[in-house]
C-alpha cells in the first residue's frame, strides 16, 4: 500500500509540475489532490525537492523503457520502410502517450531552473535521439541499407526536424495529425536520399 501511495504522489506530481511548474506547486494542494494531510506525504518524500528528484528519476525510467535510449535500443531496420515504421512508432508513443507528453512539459518549463531538468531536456530533446539513431544508422550501415556517410551527422540531421515537429504538437495538439503526417513524409524523403538503391 505504501509503494502505492508513493506512485500516487508521483503521479499528481507530474500533473501539477506540468501544469504549475515546481515553483506554482505547493505540496499542500497536492496532497489534497490526493485526499491525504501534508504530513501524508511527508511520511513517503521528505519534501517537494525529495518529490522532485524521485519523479526525475522515474522518468528516466519510463522513457527509457517506452521510448527507447542509446543503451536500450530498438532493433535496427532490417530495411528502409522498417525504419519509416519504427520512427512512426517512436513518434506514436511521444505525442500519445500522456505520461511522455506531460515529461516534455515538465522539462521545458524546468529546464532553466534546474541542472537536472535542463541534462535530460538536452538528452530527450536532442543529444539522447542523436546517439540512438546514430548507433541504429550505424547497423543499417554495416546491413549495406543506407550509404555510407557520418552516422552521427545523419542522425542529427534526421532527427532535428522530428523533434522541432514533435514540440509543435505540443504547443499546438490541434497540429498533431498534420504534423504525423509530415514526419511520415520526411522519413520517406530520407530515405529516398540516403537509402541505397535496391533496398526498399
Amino acid at each position: 500500500m505504501a509503494k502505492d501511495t508513493k506512485e500516487r504522489i508521483l503521479e499528481a506530481a507530474l500533473e501539477m509540475f506540468s501544469q504549475n511548474g515546481y515553483a506554482g506547486t505547493n505540496v499542500r494542494e497536492l496532497s489534497a489532490s490526493l485526499g491525504l494531510v501534508k504530513s501524508g506525504v511527508y511520511k513517503h518524500y521528505e519534501s517537494k525537492e525529495a518529490i522532485w528528484n524521485a519523479l526525475l528519476d522515474q522518468m528516466i525510467a519510463y522513457y527509457a523503457d517506452h521510448f527507447g535510449s542509446a543503451d536500450h535500443l530498438p532493433t535496427v531496420p532490417d530495411s528502409l520502410e522498417a525504419l519509416t515504421r519504427l520512427t512512426m512508432r517512436m513518434v506514436n508513443v511521444t505525442v500519445h502517450d500522456e505520461k511522455i507528453v506531460m515529461t516534455r512539459k515538465v522539462l521545458t518549463l524546468e529546464q532553466f531552473r534546474d541542472p537536472r531538468a535542463r541534462e535530460l531536456a538536452t538528452k530527450h530533446f536532442l543529444t539522447g535521439l542523436t546517439d540512438m539513431f546514430t548507433r541504429i544508422f550505424t547497423g543499417m550501415m554495416e546491413k549495406g541499407l543506407l550509404r555510407e556517410n557520418d552516422p552521427a551527422m545523419l542522425a542529427f540531421a534526421y532527427t532535428a526536424p522530428i523533434s522541432a515537429l514533435i514540440h509543435l504538437c505540443d504547443r499546438e495538439p490541434e497540429k498533431t495529425d498534420e504534423a504525423m503526417a509530415q514526419i511520415e513524409a520526411f522519413s520517406r524523403h530520407f530515405i529516398k536520399v540516403y537509402g541505397e538503391d535496391g533496398h526498399e
